[in-house]
Parts: C-alpha cells; sequence; structure tokens
C-alpha cells in the first residue's frame, strides 16, 4: 500500500518528503532523466571533479572512415551554427542543434562525421542514443564506465548516470551527440542542467524543436553527390568509373530517389555480387515505387531488399533468421548474447552477423559485441506477410530471445541496462493480431519490476500496457493477475501525472476486485487505497475520504492497528482531511501516526521523519506556528544528522521550515533560509529541476510578502519561462507560476498586466483540470480580487459569487477556502455600499471561523475585525454620519497564492 506521505506546502509549494535512505558520507545526483535523485560517495564526487578526459575521449559507435560525399556544406555550417551559439550563449538552449530529416536520409551519419572532424576541439565526445530516456539514461551510465571504470563498474546506472551529469558539470567544453531523438522535449533537461557544452541531435521529427534548438532540415543527396557514393560503393575507391558507368549509377540513383539508405544498400550488393549496374537496374524495375510527395523509403528499400534477401539467404539461411529477430528489438546496442539462443555456436553466430555485415544490414559496436540495425530496415522487415501460425517473420524469435533473457533471477543492473530497450522495443511493437504467449507477458513483468524498484515506474507504462493485453487475452478480465497487471498500469499512469487514464483503471480494478476476491482482501483494500489517492490527486475530496475512512476501518479490522499498511492509511486520511481544510479530525490523526511510528519504526525511520513533517505542517495550517515551527526545526535537525546536509529530503524540510518562517511573518529568517535552499538545490538538482523551480517560487513569493517587487517579479518571471520549457505550459506547476507572476503585478499595482494573466490562467486551469477543482476555484477567486481592485465590482461580485457556490459544493461549508470565498465575497458587498448583505457574511465567516479554526487563528482575527468594521461603517450611515473607518486585515485583499 503506498503512503501518500507529503509535506502539504500550500501556496509556496513546499514539496512532498519522498523516501529517504540512510548513509554515511555521501552526496547526491540527478539522473539522466532528471527523474531521480541518487546518493554518490564522496569519493565518487571526488573523481567527478578530478578525473580528466584523455585528449579525444569519446564513446562514437563507429569510424569516420567510410565514404561521405555530398555533405561538406551542411558540415562546415553545422560547424558554424555550434561554434557561434556557443561562444553567445544567453539562454539555456546555446550551444544546441537539431538535425531532422526522414529515415535513411544519413542525419547519423552527418553527426558522427562532425563528432570525428572535431573531437581534437573538445574534452569529451559523447554519443547517446536519444529513443528513449531511458535510452539515454543507459548512454550516459555508459561514458561513466569510460571515464571512471575503478568507480563505475560496480555501480548501478542511475548512479553512473548521475555521475556523468555530474562529471559534465565540472569539465566545460564536450560535445554530447543525441542520436535519433523521438520526443524533442525530452531534450529540456540536459540543456537546462548541462550549458558548458555543444548539444548535436538528429531526429526524424521536424516539429517541437522551436522551444529547444534551432534545426538543420537534411535533404536528399544533390544527384552528383549520389552518384559518387554509389559508385564507390559498388567499385571501390580506387576504381575510376567510366562515363558509361556513371551514366548508369546516376539512372540507378535517380530510381532510388538520391535517399542514402538506399545507395548503400544497392552499392553493398553490387560491391559482394559483382552485378553489373544495368543489370541491377534491370532487375529492380525501371520505375521505382513513389509517394505523391516524392520518395517512399520503405517501399524503396523493401524493393531493393527483394534481391540482396535472397543473396544473403543463398550464402547463409541464419542470417535471415537473425536479421528478421532483430527487426522487432531495439535498433541499437542489440547483444551478441541476446541473439546466442537463435544461433548457438559462436563460430556460425559470427559468420551469419559478418554476412549480414558485408551486405551492409547491419553494423557493429566499436568492440564488436554490439550490433546495430537501422530503423527503415525494421521498418520495412516488420512489413512482410505473416507465417502460417499468425507469427510475422521474425517475431516469434524476437519473444523467445526476450523469455530466455528475463528467465532467470539475474539481478546484474549492467546487464539488465542493456537488455531492457529490447523488451521494451518487443513490447511496443507487437503486430494487432500476434498470438498471446504468457511467457512473454512475463519477460515484460520481469523487466517492469526491474524498472519500478529502481524507482522509474513512469517509463513502465508500454511494458505494463503490454502485460494487461497479453493477460486479459490469455487469462481473463477477471483473473487475479489480471486485475494486479491492471493496478500496476493505473500506478505507471499516476507516476506520469496521467490521472485522466489512471483513475478510472483504478475504478475498474477495484470493482472487479470487490467481486472476485471480496471486500476485505489485501488486495482489494491496496486498490481502494490507491483509488483514494488518486481522487485526492485530483481534486475529488468528496470521493477520496470516505474511500481512505472505509479503507482505514478496513485495514484496521483485518491487518491490525499498527501494521504499517494500517499506518500508511491513517497518515493518508489524515492529508485528505486536511486537504478539506478539516484541521479538528487531521491533526490527531497526524498525531497519532506519528506516536505509533516512533513506537513500531523508531524515532529516525524515514516514515516517522515524514509524519513529523506532515504534522507540523498541520499544525501550521490551524495557525499554531508555535508547535509547528519546533516541529520543523527538530525535523531539519534530524534529517540533517540521519540523511546529511544536501539529501533531498533535508532541503525539503528546510524549505517547509522557511515556509514556517514566513507565516510567522519572520522573513528575516525565512528569506536567508529560502535563499540557501535555492542555491543548494542549483548547485545538486541543476537549474531546472522541479524541485530547484519550487525552490526559486518560493523565494519569489517570501520576497513578494517583503514588499520588494524589484526581486520578487523578474524571479516569478524567470520561474514561470523555466517552468513553460521544462514542463509544458499548461502543466499544474506552470500554471501557479502564471497565477503566482499575476498576482506580484497586482501587488505592485500593475493592474493591466495582471488582469489578463489571471484570465489566461483561469481559462487553462478549466481547461486543464476542470473547472471545479481546487485550483481552479482559486483562479477564479484571485481574478475577482483583480477586477475589484480595478474598480469593476460588477464584474467581481458574480464571481465571488460562483466561487463561493462551487466551493461550498466541492470542498464543504466549513473549508478555509470556502471561508475565505465567503469572506471575500463580503467585503465586494462592502466596497459596493451593500452593508445590508456584507455584515450576514462576516458574522457567518466569524462563527464558522471561531469553530474550525479557533479562536486566535490570524484568520479568524482579521474575521473579527472586518466585522466590527462593517457594523462601525452600518452605525455610522444609520446616524447620516458620512465618517468612514479604514479596513484593515486579511479581508481587503483576496489571497493571490495556489
Amino acid at each position: 500500500m503506498t503512503d501518500g506521505a507529503v509535506a502539504r506546502g500550500g501556496g509556496l509549494q513546499a514539496t512532498g518528503a519522498r523516501s529517504m535512505a540512510v548513509g554515511g558520507d555521501v552526496s547526491v545526483a540527478i539522473t539522466g532523466d532528471g527523474a531521480r535523485v541518487v546518493m554518490l560517495p564522496a569519493e565518487a564526487v571526488r573523481w567527478a571533479r578530478e578525473v580528466e578526459a584523455p585528449p579525444g575521449a569519446g564513446n562514437l559507435p563507429g569510424s569516420a572512415s567510410g565514404v561521405f560525399v555530398g555533405r561538406k556544406g551542411e558540415l562546415a555550417e553545422l560547424r558554424r551554427l555550434l561554434t557561434a551559439e556557443g561562444e553567445a550563449a544567453v539562454t539555456q538552449i546555446s550551444g544546441a542543434r537539431a538535425i531532422h530529416g526522414l529515415g535513411g536520409i544519413g542525419k547519423s551519419t552527418l553527426a558522427l562525421h562532425y563528432a570525428h572532424t572535431y573531437r581534437r576541439t573538445y574534452t569529451l565526445v559523447g554519443w547517446v542514443n536519444a529513443a528513449s530516456t531511458e535510452q539515454i539514461v543507459t548512454s550516459l551510465a555508459i561514458l561513466a564506465v569510460r571515464l571512471c571504470p575503478q568507480w563505475a563498474t560496480s555501480a548501478g546506472v542511475q548512479e553512473r548516470a548521475a555521475w556523468a551529469m555530474l562529471w559534465l558539470q565540472w569539465h566545460p567544453g564536450w560535445l554530447l551527440v543525441f542520436d535519433n531523438v523521438e520526443d524533442p522535449a525530452d531534450m529540456r533537461h540536459y540543456l537546462g542542467t548541462l550549458p558548458d557544452g555543444h548539444h548535436l541531435a538528429t531526429s526524424r521529427t521536424a516539429t517541437g524543436w522551436h522551444t529547444i534548438a534551432p534545426t538543420m532540415p537534411l535533404g536528399l543527396l544533390d544527384a552528383e553527390a549520389a552518384v559518387d557514393l554509389l559508385c564507390n560503393l559498388a567499385f571501390g575507391p580506387e576504381h575510376v568509373p567510366t562515363p558509361a558507368q556513371r551514366g548508369d549509377a546516376a539512372d540507378l540513383a535517380a530510381d532510388l530517389g538520391h535517399l542514402p539508405l538506399a545507395l548503400e544498400q544497392a552499392g553493398a550488393y553490387l560491391f559482394e555480387t559483382g552485378t553489373s549496374l544495368a543489370d541491377y537496374r534491370r532487375m529492380l524495375g525501371r520505375v521505382m515505387d513513389a509517394a505523391a510527395g516524392g520518395i517512399d523509403p520503405e517501399r524503396t528499400i523493401a524493393r531493393i531488399w527483394h534481391h540482396t534477401l535472397t543473396a544473403v539467404e543463398r550464402r547463409n539461411p541464419q542470417a535471415v533468421t537473425l536479421l528478421h529477430a532483430m527487426a522487432w528489438l531495439a535498433p541499437e546496442g542489440i547483444p551478441r548474447t541476446l541473439l546466442a539462443p537463435l544461433c548457438p555456436d559462436p563460430l556460425a553466430l559470427g559468420e551469419a552477423l559478418g554476412t549480414l555485415y558485408a551486405y551492409n544490414m547491419i553494423a557493429y559496436s566499436a568492440d564488436r559485441q554490439a550490433i546495430s540495425v537501422h530503423r527503415l530496415v525494421q521498418t520495412v522487415l516488420r512489413h512482410q506477410p505473416a507465417d502460417s501460425d499468425s507469427y510475422l517473420p521474425g517475431r516469434r524469435d524476437a519473444e523467445h530471445l526476450i523469455q530466455h533473457a528475463t528467465s532467470s533471477e539475474n539481478t546484474d543492473t549492467f546487464q539488465w541496462e542493456k537488455l531492457l530497450p529490447h523488451v521494451v522495443a518487443v513490447a511496443d511493437s507487437t503486430p494487432f493480431h500476434s498470438p498471446a504467449s504468457p511467457d512473454t507477458a512475463n519477460a515484460y513483468h520481469a523487466a517492469a519490476q526491474y524498472l519500478h524498484h529502481q524507482g522509474r515506474d513512469a517509463h513502465t507504462i508500454p511494458l505494463r500496457t503490454a502485460v494487461l493485453a497479453q493477460r486479459e487475452q490469455v487469462l481473463g478480465d477477471a483473473h487475479p493477475d489480471t486485475l494486479t497487471s491492471r493496478n500496476d498500469l493505473a500506478g505507471a499512469y499516476r507516476a506520469a501525472g496521467d490521472l485522466g487514464r489512471a483513475i478510472p483503471l483504478y475504478e475498474a480494478t477495484l470493482a472487479k476486485r470487490e467481486q472476485v476476491l471480496g471486500d476485505t482482501h489485501p488486495d482489494t483494500l491496496a486498490s481502494r487505497n490507491n483509488l483514494a489517492g488518486a481522487y485526492e490527486s485530483a481534486g475529488d475530496l468528496r470521493r477520496a475520504i470516505p474511500l481512505h475512512e472505509a479503507t482505514l476501518a478496513q485495514c484496521e479490522q483485518v491487518l491490525g492497528d499498527s501494521h504499517p499498511d494500517t499506518l500508511a492509511s491513517r497518515n493518508n486520511l489524515a492529508g485528505a482531511y486536511e486537504s478539506a481544510g478539516d484541521l479538528r479530525r487531521a491533526i490527531p490523526l497526524h498525531e497519532a501516526t506519528l506516536a505509533q511510528r516512533e513506537q513500531v519504526l523508531g524515532d529516525t525511520h524515514p516514515d516517522t521523519l515524514t509524519s513529523r513533517n506532515n504534522l507540523a505542517y498541520a499544525y501550521q495550517a490551524a495557525g499554531n506556528l508555535r508547535r509547528a515551527i519546533p516541529l520543523y526545526e527538530a525535523t531539519l535537525a534530524q534529517c540533517e544528522q540521519i540523511l546529511g546536509d544536501t539529501h533531498p529530503d533535508t532541503l525539503t524540510s528546510r524549505n517547509n521550515l522557511a515556509y514556517a518562517y514566513q507565516a510567522a511573518g519572520n522573513l528575516r529568517r525565512a528569506i536567508p533560509l529560502y535563499e540557501a535552499t535555492l542555491a543548494q538545490r542549483e548547485q545538486i538538482l541543476g537549474d531546472t529541476h522541479p524541485d530547484t523551480l519550487a525552490s526559486r517560487n518560493n523565494l519569489a513569493g517570501a520576497y513578494h510578502a517583503a514588499g520588494d517587487p524589484g526581486r520578487a517579479i523578474p524571479l516569478h518571471e524567470a520561474t514561470l519561462a523555466q517552468r513553460e520549457q521544462v514542463l509544458g505550459d499548461t502543466h499544474p506547476q506552470t500554471l501557479t507560476s502564471r497565477n503566482n507572476l499575476a498576482g506580484a503585478y497586482q501587488a505592485a499595482g500593475k493592474l493591466e498586466r495582471a488582469i489578463p494573466l489571471y484570465e489566461a490562467t483561469l481559462a487553462q486551469r478549466e481547461q486543464v483540470l476542470g473547472d471545479t477543482h481546487p485550483q481552479t476555484l482559486t483562479s477564479r477567486n484571485n481574478l475577482a480580487g483583480a477586477y475589484q481592485a480595478a474598480g469593476k465590482l460588477e464584474r467581481a461580485i458574480p464571481l465571488y459569487e460562483a466561487t463561493l457556490a462551487q466551493r461550498e459544493q466541492v470542498l464543504g461549508d466549513a473549508h478555509p477556502d470556502t471561508l475565505a470565498s465567503r469572506n471575500n465575497f463580503a467585503y465586494a458587498h462592502e466596497s459596493a455600499g451593500n452593508l445590508r448583505r456584507a455584515i450576514p457574511l462576516y458574522e457567518a465567516t466569524l462563527a464558522q471561523r471561531e469553530q474550525v479554526l479557533g479562536d486566535t487563528h490570524p484568520q479568524t482575527l482579521a474575521s473579527r475585525n472586518n466585522l466590527a468594521r462593517a457594523r462601525q461603517a452600518d452605525q455610522a450611515v444609520q446616524q447620516r454620519s458620512t465618517a468612514t473607518s479604514t479596513a484593515a486585515g486579511e479581508g481587503q485583499q483576496p489571497s493571490t497564492a495556489d
């Protein structure tokens, strides 16, 4: 059962308490994909700082000795752009360049030639397989082994990738080539975290780069270059072709559409078989298949292969079997050992691969222990007719390979990281009508569980999807294993932030488990807890709280009062009460959970520290800063002692203490603490990590509270720009930054800038989060406040009224946000001179705040002040006096922070 323990930071976005690992002398670093913070030994950190790369160091996939024609202009332009932008680095994407074009156009060849040509001008040249975030991390891990084998060979892949990122931050002047980027957004983290070198990306995708890197489209070869390439490959570089041969080459090159990959395939065939250019052209047919917009690469390659594969099969039938199986694996880094079950004799395997290499069907890694196949080659092979057993050629063999590779209890991280891309590729490429296989499903599940134990659940979606599809087909919709698979997939979507897909899956799983396993089965309780947590994440507290309550009651009955899962459920229910503003129930539950965790788990267990942090925040939410601040201080001291000064959980604890100091009005202590936390997060996590951005947002809020718009507004603007770039335009944290910037503009009297920003934020929250999400309601409240400040009461009052009605319905009548809405609605009526409506609203708000928050809470005191002022004004009106009183307190301004 998951423990939804978070440090609930309100508008200041105090980040959640993560799992805390006790360790000795350690430091922390961020993994390559920015997804995880890992612990690095102090010795490894020292090596990252001190190890120098030898001259010309790198991990390029091959040499530049092959034929390279027709791209000298592009090579020179690429050098000019990278060099110029590297020197003029003014944004996070400086020094970056993206080459895009259709498959087989020569993008990787150009990037490889550039890397070899200029490798001596860089401190290091790193080649990164960028087809997915997982493969980027694996490539960085390999780079760490090259640079620091004395440590990296015994470390996990996440630690190696984090070490490589740290090394790149310490040693400027490198080149990273990100080959075959499928999603340009995957590049954001690297461009933001690693600004001191050049980034070169290749991609088949032409769109999505405008906010990341300038692009250089790569076209087909011109006619002359295509003829040169074909003649070089067909006759060898020493042969001078006759005019007739060049004429035949020109005709064939035109038939092949001047596509480099097609020219290479044809040239390799011609060289191996001695076939003349004219005869080969007649074999293909005089007119190649073409699409309406020009050459169709897949059809062109397929036409060539009809003859190439026939020649390969005559020479070595086993080679064709291997090639068809490799079509379903990842295109790069295919280990020889993975292919061994299809060809157990190492000598025979080498001969088969050698035949494919001779015909340019595969390429070798530098140590010849791994194979790569061009993606266009794989695409064509996957579209061959199916066999009699409904399997497409090579598909059954590919599944058998991953079954064999995952069948043992192998825990070797290095071996798993080499295998993962191929398991994911087989899962991702499952044909629609391919037969189901329990053994294949088990292979997918094993890979997903490896990622789960690595804390990389968001990356398991393709594997979990494939497992669920297989188990539904083989076991049926209600089998316990199918239900587990559905729950696991929901969890992967939730980890990726996709609640729109996670919640329906959780709901379906819970309904089936109740029906099949019974209402109190541990798996049913886990489903109920997970669904409640997903509802809470979506802001749907009306459904989350009853579900949390039911789960806790059943856990107490089935598992016992002090079972860790029961304590987790109690913590989660307390958090849900707190989200609903029901602090009278939340605080005792947090206190009970903390006491039990101290007794059962110990005073310094990570879950105990989480409970202590959560109780401190609940005290703060109740306005009891005298109890909250000492508890925050104690938690921070324990984190520093147990985890170290720069551990992410220590930084979270420091951030939360700063937030409490700010709430107490002690900005002299809050701001330095925020500044220290931000500096440490920038150093450890990088400039654009979400936690760093949260710290920057919090510090801007503290400057705002201190009345320093000169520092607050630029920091809010920078945070918003970075969140737009890193997280996307409609991410909830981006919307929070936009809201907070609008609030800073409003406080500075810049309503002409604040109101459009509030309006845009509200529109986006309505679209992304829904009309009644708590953050949407906050935006509606803030926009009403801005209209009121601009004197537009005719627009403010209906918006306040609508927000109050929705908060009463969604959050309940006594939620703090509902009370704030009622107070703001009253103040708007007071501003409009309608005291007869304002005073009853003030009275109701005061009575409820006394009951919910207590008699001395700051908001209760503000309500008492507002009511007194309104009554005084009403008496003055009744006495027909013109005397007025200046309003003061919380009621004057609606809250503008999330």
